[in-house]
């Protein structure tokens, strides 16, 4: 779940992610790639003259080298490789290919190195490899946050927030309440030790919680026939045939789960409580939403200062079963990965202006499709009022946009259809700068970087298969 909420609705949102542990990762390709492509690309290494190094926080650099070594020089090799071992450098990447650039015809490879070494000791290094080597260069590492490529590393995407936390914030119903307390501490115990590829533990609702329940999904049920989406509404009557949606039962995140990845391969992971903007746009990358089990506080039934399970199964999950809704979303947690801190705030606030709190126009009349509005019987009434202020969706302007998440949004946004605010999601995130760009491999779920032309080659001739199967059904149909 995001990163913060408002107090006047179960409604999640994701300001800004805190400062998290940033690591280098390496974009380069792991193996040889021959003539077709140079040491971590030929531009990156011409651009390149002066020396430049990033600190890290216990005093290492990483460092990115090339040099020459010629194949008459035999030792050359083992005296370079002990440079490194002199000044105890790590290295994390080491590729090598045939040189082009000698000018007395002489045979030799040239070396890329990547690797650490404490920040004090990079001239000296570089003075030794020049001693031993010919054409000694440095050049830029371009550096990003880590993030998940594999579905199993949403384990690692866990950093909460301790925003509107019941054990700290004063102000929360559940403050006082020390049985309620300690019943989220139970249920959040139950997300922490939960691993990926395990089923979603059953929680057994007490029935002061299922009256909670109730009582918002009474008032909420009776309102969306003339304000949600009619993928909502779609969307829930299937969720009360098939995953027990009733006044009287509080769904269990596994079958709701089931029933999601069914639709649109969307998957629920439980969440202890309020997890960082980034780790948890990067679960939306994998088509996973991190999802709570617990409920709001039995005094407070219809608002909420944190999301809960009340917030994601009456708005997100009915919305997520929508193929196109789903997309987007998906779309969204593609474009977080290794963005910098200013592009997940902006995202994080686009986050806030759809997903949560976006509005559609359909068969002439302006419906709900957030989920903070979906979830919060108030809000949902004041939304489509001629209260607010309501704008035409434009992703650059809406990222920038102040919102509130104290009391009533005085700002939407409205898309003409779920379709055409993708289309300018899409555009938008085009101009998000990174040294690389993603695409999630749903065989194996998993991220594959695409940072050099032969992966992107690749991606393409799976393209082409699939159209070329598309166009084959049609020519058989016709």
């Amino acid at each position: 779940m995001p990163l913060s909420s408002s107090s006047t609705s179960s409604t999640k949102s994701i300001r800004r992610a805190p400062s998290e542990l940033e690591r280098s990762d390496s974009i380069t390709s792991q193996r040889f790639l021959g003539r077709r492509q140079s040491l971590i690309e030929d531009a990156r290494k011409e651009r390149a003259s002066e020396q430049i190094v990033f600190e890290e926080d216990d005093g290492k650099a990483l460092l990115n080298i090339f040099f020459t070594l010629r194949n008459s020089k035999t030792p050359a090799l083992s005296r370079t490789l002990k440079v490194f071992e002199t000044f105890e450098a790590k290295i994390h990447h080491l590729e090598t290919r045939p040189c082009r650039k000698l000018k007395d015809n002489q045979e030799g490879l040239e070396y890329f190195v990547r690797c650490e070494v404490h920040l004090s000791d990079v001239s000296t290094l570089i003075g030794s490899l020049k001693r031993n080597a010919e054409d000694v260069k440095t050049t830029k590492e371009v550096k990003f946050h880590w993030f998940p490529k594999k579905i199993a590393d949403l384990d690692k995407c866990h950093h909460l927030v301790t925003k509107f936390d019941p054990d700290l914030d004063q102000d929360h119903p559940g403050y006082t309440d020390a049985a309620y307390r300690q019943r989220r501490k139970m249920i959040g115990d139950v997300a922490f030790r939960y691993r990926h590829g395990e089923s979603i533990p059953r929680v057994e609702y007490t029935e002061e919680e299922i009256g909670t329940w109730r009582e918002v999904y009474l008032t909420l049920r009776d309102l969306y026939a003339t304000h949600a989406c009619s993928e909502h509404l779609e969307a829930f009557r299937l969720l009360e045939k098939h995953c027990g949606y009733s006044p009287d039962n509080i769904p269990q995140l596994e079958d709701v789960s089931c029933f999601l990845k069914e639709r649109t391969g969307f998957t629920l992971r439980p969440v202890a409580g309020l997890l960082s903007a980034r780790d948890f746009l990067a679960s939306l990358a994998f088509r996973v939403f991190q999802c709570t089990q617990y409920i709001r506080h039995a005094s407070s039934p219809m608002h909420s200062p944190e999301p809960d399970c009340v917030h994601e199964l009456l708005g997100h999950v009915p919305m997520l079963a929508n193929s196109t809704f789903a997309q987007f979303s998906q779309s969204l947690g593609l474009a977080s990965l290794g963005a910098s801190d200013e592009d997940i705030e902006k995202l994080s606030t686009l986050y806030w202006f759809t997903v949560e709190y976006g509005l559609c126009k359909q068969n002439g009349e302006v419906k709900a499709y957030g989920a903070g509005l979906l979830s919060s019987y108030g809000e949902l009434v004041h939304s489509l009022s001629d209260e607010p202020e309501v704008r035409e969706f434009d992703p650059d302007a809406a990222a920038v946009q102040p919102y509130q998440d104290q009391t009533y949004q005085p700002v939407y946004f409205i898309s003409e259809s779920f379709a055409d605010a993708k289309e300018k999601f899409r555009r938008y995130v085009a101009g998000i700068k990174r040294p690389f760009s993603v695409r999630f491999d749903p065989y194996t779920t998993s991220i594959e970087v695409l940072d050099n032309p032969l992966k992107i080659q690749g991606g393409l001739e799976g393209v082409k298969d699939e159209l070329k199967m598309l166009a084959d059904a049609l020519s058989v149909l016709s």
